[in-house]
């Protein structure tokens, strides 16, 4: 059933898809970055491919939007103007990280906007810390399985392919990165559109609209389309950091890489864990690359990368209470 969207709640679901949309522009290089920059498809095919199957991601499971929508901050005792705050503090630091080209994760980013906004409107009552803890172990997490699955596939490839010739080597994985590619795009829609189908069911549930945390239809098929719009439009500054100076990639260290981080997050997915998944293919491309030496993986971009991982969360949230801060002035 369509619920009657008006007033504030309207702008929040037109926020939540907002912010959708910069999910799947900012996070596009997480799945293309590597097949671009290996040229195994263009970068206009290679958008479309990823758009589509972020699309068909979104409909494979709403675990992680329940995680979001009622395991974050108490759906009672927050109002419209807080879930607004949120998004708008997400969407700034996406942006914000875009023109840097920093793959940041908007997972956390709205998860941080969501704590920022909830503690100035109720104080920490509002804040479920078993949710909150489930993500900032993931934040640990998701990079460690994310680099050490890389580096074990890519332990495997050598092993397996070691006396293949090269030329016949990269001929086979460029094929082989079309369908890893597509997998990491699919893995990306399932576990990221989620978030915004979290957000817009908790507003719906704060509205009194809904009255369990269950994503309307209606909420999955949105969310899908403005997330698979977003990555057509592609982040390509992030793509070139991701793709281009982390490591040097060919043909099989891109499907390494792709194949080992859509693993981690469709598993994750599953199971109702917001992991990000900027962290899982940046740390999944590390690891693919020190398996070559230890020196191949340029440490000094990926400290900086890895500085705008831990200011996501503070960042989004410092800028979602200044948001809160300013709509209550006027309201």
């Amino acid at each position: 059933m369509f619920p009657d969207l008006s007033g504030m709640l309207l702008v929040v679901v037109v926020l939540a898809l907002l912010f959708d949309f910069s999910n799947g522009w900012h996070d596009s290089a997480n799945a293309i970055a590597t097949v671009v920059s290996t040229r195994v498809l263009s970068p206009l095919v290679a958008v479309v491919m990823a758009g589509a199957l972020n699309v068909a991601g979104a409909f494979m499971s709403t675990a992680v939007a329940k995680m979001v929508g009622a395991g974050i901050v108490d759906p009672g005792a927050i109002t419209q103007d807080v879930v607004a705050s949120a998004l708008g503090g997400a969407i700034l630091w996406n942006l914000f990280t875009l023109l840097l080209g920093l793959p940041t994760s908007s997972s956390h980013a709205l998860i941080g906007g969501m704590v920022g906004a909830g503690l100035t409107h109720g104080g920490w009552s509002v804040v479920k810390f078993s949710g909150l803890r489930s993500v900032l172990e993931a934040m640990v997490l998701s990079p460690l399985f994310g680099f050490l699955t890389g580096l074990a596939l890519m332990v495997f490839i050598t092993w397996t392919f070691f006396r293949t010739a090269r030329s016949l080597a990269i001929r086979l994985f460029s094929r082989l990165q079309l369908l890893s590619a597509g997998f990491m795009a699919f893995s990306h829609g399932a576990n990221d559109a989620q978030k915004a189908m979290g957000i817009i069911t908790l507003a719906l549930l704060s509205s009194g609209q809904i009255d369990k945390p269950e994503v309307p239809g209606w909420v999955i098929t949105a969310c899908a389309l403005a997330m698979g719009l977003g990555t057509t439009v592609g982040g390509w500054k992030i793509v070139r950091t991701l793709g281009m100076r982390i490591v040097k990639l060919e043909p099989v260290h891109g499907f390494a890489a792709e194949t080992g981080a859509a693993a981690v997050l469709l598993a994750t997915a599953h199971i109702g864990l917001p992991v990000s998944t900027t962290h899982t293919i940046t740390s999944s491309v590390m690891g693919v690359g020190a398996i070559k030496r230890f020196s191949a993986v340029r440490w000094g971009v990926t400290a900086r990368i890895l500085y705008a991982w831990l200011f996501t969360l503070p960042g989004a949230g410092l800028l979602a209470t200044g948001l809160y801060l300013l709509i209550s002035l006027f309201a």
